[in-house]
Order: structure tokens, then C-alpha cells, then sequence
């Protein structure tokens, strides 16, 4: 495929999708119709109508595997109808978050088994990887405390409300993960200020999808 397909990773509250925000903002009118930006679980209807369910607080009896399951299938979706014609297409895609989240959080996080889960989405996504995923790093306390102190609670989903045991497996699994996958996961330490973290985020996305940023490209 002639497309570049970056994901961006982090604990929740770790600002991934205003960073996302803004860095769209910038790169749009460079790149137009070569550039997409889409998340997960989501990015088309099918996958969007997985969300709800997913993520709906009231549905407190949804088994751990089954929402392993469904992520897994939103993410079959989203590739197939939305990421794959868009790396065919020759398009940077930025993705708010991919496999490396379902590793994290259902596999650490609800401590179902982060192999178990990896090979779950080895199956779903036929194996594909993005050429660079950007991990923002944050405590798992300041991520908790940001979420409580800027979130519209109307906002606030299922795993945002899990104790803090929880996020700081997720954080962990992350780490791990980015430890194993250096080459692909980059680590921005996302403490710093907002203008710092999208300055390092844009500076990773130029050096991987150089292409798009060359005179005359």
C-alpha cells in the first residue's frame, strides 16, 4: 500500500485526542483530501453503532471477553471499510487508537491476557501494524485527575469510572509494549505542556511520512 498509517496510543486522560485536534488543524491544509484522520472504536457507521455499546455505561454486565470481542470486531470493520481504502489510496491516515489499546486495557487492564488478546487481533486485523504508533504518557493519577477536572461528565464512559488499580495495569501494559516495539511505539511524555507534546507528536509524524512533507510531493 502506498499510504502511512500512524496511531496515537495513552491512558485515558494522557490528551492524545485534543493533541489529535490540533494536529489536524495544522496538517490539513498542507495535505487535504490526502489526509485522514478516524478513531477506534469507530471511524464508520458499523463500527460507530460497536461504540455505543461498548462504551455505555449502563451496560455494566458486559462480560470482559465480549468487550474484548467487540473491539476486535469494530476494528475488523473499521480497517476493512475505512483504513485499507485510505492506505490504498496513498492517504496518511491518523488513527485515535488501534491494536496496542485493546492490549492495554482488556488484556492488562481487565487482566484477560494481554497474548490472548494481541492474538485476537492478529485474527481481526490480518496482521497489519501501523508504521508509527505515538504513546502519550501520563501517570495514571493525572490522567484520572485531568478526566475529572476538564471532562464533560455526559463524556465520561465505562473505563474512564474503573478504579485506579486498573489504569495503572493499563499504563504498564503500554509501557511494555512500547519497551518491546521501540522501533514502532515512540514514547512522548505527555506532562508537558500541550504546545511541547503536539510539537513532538508533528516532529514523529514528519519523520516517518516524510513524503508528504517534501517540496513538490
Amino acid at each position: 500500500m502506498s499510504g502511512t498509517f500512524i496511531s496515537f496510543e495513552g491512558p485515558d486522560g494522557a490528551g492524545k485526542t485534543s493533541a489529535l485536534r490540533a494536529i489536524t488543524a495544522t496538517l490539513q491544509p498542507m495535505l487535504g483530501d490526502r489526509l485522514t484522520v478516524t478513531r477506534e472504536p469507530g471511524g464508520n457507521a458499523i463500527s460507530e453503532s460497536i461504540r455505543a455499546i461498548i462504551l455505555d455505561r449502563a451496560n455494566t454486565a458486559m462480560d470482559y471477553r465480549t468487550e474484548a470481542l467487540l473491539y476486535a470486531a469494530a476494528r475488523r470493520q473499521h480497517l476493512a471499510e475505512t483504513i485499507l481504502p485510505a492506505l490504498a489510496a496513498g492517504q496518511l491516515v491518523l488513527c485515535d487508537r488501534y491494536v496496542d489499546s485493546s492490549v492495554a486495557y482488556q488484556g492488562a487492564g481487565r487482566q484477560i491476557g494481554e497474548r490472548a488478546v494481541a492474538q485476537m487481533n492478529q485474527f481481526a486485523t490480518d496482521g497489519l501494524l501501523p508504521a508509527l504508533t505515538i504513546y502519550f504518557d501520563v501517570p495514571a493519577e493525572v490522567g484520572l485527575q485531568r478526566i475529572q477536572a476538564h471532562r464533560d461528565p455526559q463524556q465520561v464512559d465505562r473505563l474512564d469510572v474503573e478504579k485506579t488499580a486498573f489504569h495503572d495495569r493499563v499504563r504498564a501494559a503500554y509501557l511494555r509494549l512500547q519497551a518491546a516495539n521501540p522501533q514502532r511505539i515512540k514514547l512522548i511524555d505527555a506532562t508537558q505542556t500541550p504546545d511541547q507534546v503536539v510539537a513532538a507528536a508533528l516532529t514523529l509524524i514528519k519523520q516517518t511520512a516524510s513524503g508528504y512533507f517534501t517540496a513538490g510531493a
